[in-house]
């Protein structure tokens, strides 16, 4: 059995840029470093990013073209409001969709970081099951 997702990858054209970006807007400490680009970023809960170099550019793609899509970050109501704060100054972070609230108290925010990769936060006061 499966026990939950160690790390998700991200190929980047400048690893250490984008590593230090995440690190600035999430936290998280990195927890492996093979000196040549790739890193890995690890959060409070386990969860892991790696960082790893591109062979060339990523073709323009759309929000909804088949494949792995976005990575969603869950946050507290509180790092919620702070962190959308931090993203919204950042003038290479482009917004996606603003602030979405339902009735249940669900929050969301969609951007993209600053090499566009799709992301968004998620703050859920009742988790699925």
């Amino acid at each position: 059995m499966v026990q939950g997702i160690e790390h998700i990858a991200i190929v980047s054209k400048d690893t250490a840029a984008l590593k230090d970006w995440y690190m600035k807007m999430y936290g998280g400490r990195v927890v492996y470093d093979n000196g040549k680009g790739t890193y890995f970023l690890q959060f409070a809960d386990g969860s892991m990013i790696e960082f790893v170099s591109a062979s060339s550019d990523k073709a323009a793609d759309e929000e909804k073209q088949a494949g792995i899509r976005h990575i969603a970050f869950s946050v507290s109501p509180k790092a919620f409001d702070e962190i959308v704060a931090k993203l919204k100054a950042d003038s290479r972070v482009t917004e996606v969709h603003d602030v979405s609230e339902n009735a249940n108290g669900l929050k969301t925010y969609w951007y993209k970081d600053i090499e566009d990769n799709f992301s968004h936060l998620i703050y859920r006061p009742d988790p699925l099951q």
